[in-house]
């Protein structure tokens, strides 16, 4: 079975959703407003240039799940999702999605943002499978901490490998579209890599292997 992985942030979506989500934290009065609007654009440009401590980002994260009840975090998401995430769409990966479908392939969103975000994104997109970073649950209430390893760089590949295990798949014929360079580890295992609006350390590596570089970002 022929398998089409995607990443989220910044590929299928004009924006990245995990710091969208602070953001909305921050406008809706969840969190405090100007120390976690300097973390979080903090974490996002340290994703950005390769040196992001990940769980030390998740401590960060994940805090606000921690300290809200779960009646409250789903309202806020559904808000999240309709303001801010559904704009975001490209058109061009939907149709990508579409046509990766329509040729038979198992579709999979692989992504380093938490479940609870990605998952209603995940099923807009119409996309079942999704490995995503597990913020632990437990007695009804999310704890603040990660269940398992974060899918970030080599856990991507770690999360994805015990998916296949699972469901009985493998990377014999696969493709995999990201913008980072931080999916490197990732991209170099699939049959086919293909770097998506690229940031520069990516397509540079990208046009040193010789890999596909598109954009989904113009009609």
């Amino acid at each position: 079975m022929e398998l089409a992985i995607f990443d989220l942030d910044n590929t299928l979506l004009k924006g990245d959703s995990d710091y969208l989500w602070g953001r909305f934290l921050v406008q809706r009065g969840i969190v405090d407003g100007e120390v976690y609007e300097r973390e979080n654009k903090r974490f996002y440009e340290e994703y950005r240039a390769g040196t992001l401590d990940i769980f030390e980002f998740l401590r960060f994260s994940l805090q606000p799940l921690a300290e809200n009840e779960l009646e409250t975090l789903l309202a806020l998401r559904r808000e999240f999702i309709a303001a801010e995430i559904e704009p975001i769409v490209l058109p061009k990966a939907r149709r990508l999605i579409q046509r990766h479908r329509g040729q038979g392939h198992v579709l999979l969103i692989i992504t380093a943002t938490n479940r609870f975000v990605t998952e209603p994104i995940a099923a807009m997109l119409g996309v079942e499978n999704l490995i995503a970073t597990d913020p632990e649950f437990s007695h009804g209430r999310y704890t603040g901490a990660v269940s398992g390893p974060p899918s970030f760089r080599e856990g991507k590949v770690e999360r994805l490998n015990a998916w296949l295990q699972q469901n009985g798949y493998n990377l014999a014929s696969s493709w995999f579209y990201s913008d980072s360079h931080n999916d490197l580890p990732l991209l170099e295992r699939v049959t086919h890599p293909i770097a998506v609006d690229a940031d520069d350390t990516l397509r540079q590596h990208a046009e040193f292997r010789g890999w596909p570089i598109i954009t989904l970002r113009d009609d």
